[in-house]
């Protein structure tokens, strides 16, 4: 045995099973399907010569991934399982026959369905009502997420059905979502979503249902577990069944037996494909009679009746003018291709993430290359390759030495593949913690987005968390674009965010590790910052479920620092709250005018953004709805207010003007 092979595939087992974790588990990729897929074939490959290699924490021999332990556990009575991938068309029809081959039948007919870029999902009926929605998890057991399930329009809650019936699909997010969700994220400051299939993801696995249900998730069922039960001998016979019952379907399948209408049908959608509402990202072939499936079976892992082609993905061609290096929160030093402008899956292209330093070594990327590009998911502009052959003359790219906001010097800490800038006052890690501070999932101080924190900065108004406490209208009167309603809303929203609980606190100081999930587990147990200090000084284990050595290392190594206990002290002395507090954070006043009562807003609002409004009512024991009815108390209305006015107006509902609005916010 060579150890220098062994070793390589260690690591690349290693490093595949950390992008699947990030995939499944933490809907949060660091590598496009494209590369992961490469280096997947690379692993296969590598079995393949060496079986005696493979062992049971191989990517090869699992399905999905881990399940989120904030949901509660539920075991597939029939697996889960993946399905194989293939990347051309010979493999398609090299497939296709090995499938013949094993049912010993030159005819055979193939259902092509469009393979949709989303999360997969069971749902299961008894008497017409549905009583259990799941995620696929690893394959086996999966996460149960019926409340979350419920908030999805298209799913059925019933069906024309009184046996018990088990139905599996994809539940998505279609594109016009995608951007709408990513564009309140930017404006709140927050980080975006990598693409469709990632957000679809992480908003059906929400504690807080009432998030899912404004995500506007979608789904397509195409599968009917024991068909043969329900009297049904294909699966083309399926859909339209599936159809019938009143689950959402995808009408674009195909029922094939000729490998030219296969060709047929994967170039009409690699053409139609970014024309379509929603992403696929394949074809997958099912064999379509059911005896057939029965036949065929499946491996440990997948299908052998089903497999999935592809697609390669879109490019285009470009020149690399330049490389700008930008500072996150964790000081994070991340580069970006600034290129001639090209059109890539329907949109023009200029700018594209290059990840890291290594990842353009890997890639040799150089400034003045060719290169082509293409759109991951059809959605992000990534750099795939240099075009060699157009090189004139190699420059190599050195990696910064230095922060390219405040100067310091970058290192690479503890081995890791990421530049960072170590200096705490760099500004742009500065505006970037405090803008996290301020963000709707820690602090959630409405009116301090980027431009705004950018702006207090640069004043010198805010420089540390504790300064936004000290902010008054003398200091905010300085802000160009503040007039006085704006300054005493962010005033108002401001101090209103010195009660959060302490999870809020928590995660707003951006401690290195702890994400919302961590620091509410955290604060449950230890109850206020004081017992959490002491407690992590006594060098005991935290003994909570999934705080593991590295989030508690974090947590000591942060609270071991001067600047930091004299920071938490200030904002005690500015009355901050680190108490917790957890469901009696939010008790609204029975005397406001809002308490309890339905409300509806719509129209065009001068002062107000929808989101901002929905909240601070919210906090004022209103119960915002989205559509009017008799039950509805008031309506907000703008400018254009279209019909949900006239509705209102004529079933008798009290209408409130902006300007009433502010009156009644006023007293209260």
């Amino acid at each position: 045995m060579n150890n220098s092979d062994y070793e390589n595939y260690i690591k690349l087992k290693d490093q595949l099973n950390i992008y699947r974790r990030q995939y499944y588990t933490e809907d949060a990729p660091t590598v496009q399907d494209f590369e992961y897929d490469r280096l997947y074939q690379e692993l296969l490959k590598v079995e393949s010569a060496h079986p005696e290699w493979v062992t049971n924490d191989s990517p090869s021999q699992n399905v999905g991934g881990a399940i989120n332990s904030a949901f509660p556990k539920f075991r597939h009575e029939i697996p889960m399982l993946s399905m194989d991938d293939v990347f051309s068309l010979e493999e398609s029809q090299a497939s296709a026959e090995r499938i013949k081959k094993f049912v010993n039948q030159t005819d055979v007919e193939f259902n092509l369905e469009l393979k949709i870029d989303g999360l997969a999902l069971s749902l299961i009926y008894e008497n017409g009502r549905l009583v259990k929605g799941s995620t696929r998890g690893d394959g086996f057991v999966g996460e149960d997420i019926t409340p979350n399930i419920f908030q999805i329009d298209d799913v059925p809650k019933t069906i024309p059905l009184k046996e018990r019936i088990e139905v599996r699909g994809e539940c998505y997010l279609g594109k016009d979502s995608f951007a709408e969700l990513n564009n309140k994220r930017l404006e709140d400051g927050k980080s975006t979503f990598a693409n469709p299939r990632n957000a679809a993801a992480g908003s059906l696995r929400q504690l807080d249902s009432s998030i899912t249900k404004s995500r506007h998730l979608q789904t397509f069922i195409y599968f009917v577990i024991e068909p043969e039960n329900y009297g049904l001998k294909t699966q083309s016979e399926a859909l339209k069944q599936l159809q019938e019952w009143g689950f959402a379907t995808n009408n674009q399948n195909r029922v094939v037996n000729d490998f030219k209408e296969v060709q047929n049908y994967i170039d009409e959608y690699q053409e139609k494909r970014l024309d379509l509402p929603y992403n696929i990202d394949g074809i997958v072939f099912k064999v379509n009679d059911f005896k057939l499936q029965s036949l065929l079976g499946n491996t440990v892992k997948v299908p052998r009746w089903e497999f999935a082609y592809k697609f390669p993905p879109i490019e285009a061609h470009t020149h690399l003018r330049t490389i700008e290096w930008t500072v996150g929160r964790t000081g994070v030093v991340t580069p970006t291709a600034v290129m001639d402008p090209v059109a890539v899956a329907g949109t023009t292209v200029r700018r594209a993430s290059l990840h890291n330093f290594d990842f353009m070594k890997e890639k040799d990327i150089q400034l003045n290359d060719d290169v082509y590009i293409y759109k991951a998911g059809d959605i992000i502009p990534e750099v795939d390759r240099v075009d060699l052959k157009a090189r004139k003359e190699k420059i190599n790219y050195q990696e910064p030495s230095y922060c390219p906001d405040c100067g310091s010097k970058l290192v690479h800490l503890e081995e890791e593949v990421a530049l960072r800038c170590i200096n705490p006052m760099c500004p742009a890690q500065v505006r970037a913690h405090i803008e996290h501070f301020a963000s709707r999932d820690a602090m959630n101080i409405l009116g301090l987005g980027p431009k705004v924190v950018e702006k207090l900065y640069d004043l010198g108004l805010v420089a540390t968390i504790p300064d936004l406490y000290k902010l008054d209208e003398a200091k905010l009167h300085q802000v160009s674009g503040f007039q006085e309603k704006s300054v005493i809303k962010l005033l108002d929203n401001i101090n209103a965010s010195k009660s959060r609980s302490l999870e809020k606190i928590l995660y707003g100081l951006g401690i290195r590790f702890v994400g919302k999930t961590a620091a509410l587990k955290i604060s449950e147990k230890l109850k206020d910052i004081d017992h959490l200090i002491s407690f992590l000084k006594t060098g005991e284990d935290l003994e909570i479920d999934t705080i593991g050595s590295v989030i508690q290392n974090s947590l000591i190594n942060y609270f071991n620092n001067d600047e930091v206990l004299n920071m938490i002290n200030e904002l005690k002395t500015l009355n901050v709250n680190f108490k917790y507090i957890g469901n009696d954070e939010v008790s609204a006043n029975p005397d406001n005018f809002f308490y309890n009562k339905k409300v509806v807003i719509t129209g065009t609002l001068k002062n107000y953004n929808r989101r901002e409004l929905t909240d601070l009512l919210n906090s004022q024991g209103a119960k915002v709805s989205s559509a009017v009815s008799s039950k509805t108390d008031y309506l907000i209305y703008g400018e254009e207010p279209g019909s949900k006015f006239e509705k209102a107006n004529s079933l008798g509902i009290q209408l409130i003007s902006e300007k009433r609005l502010d009156e009644i916010i006023q007293e209260n």
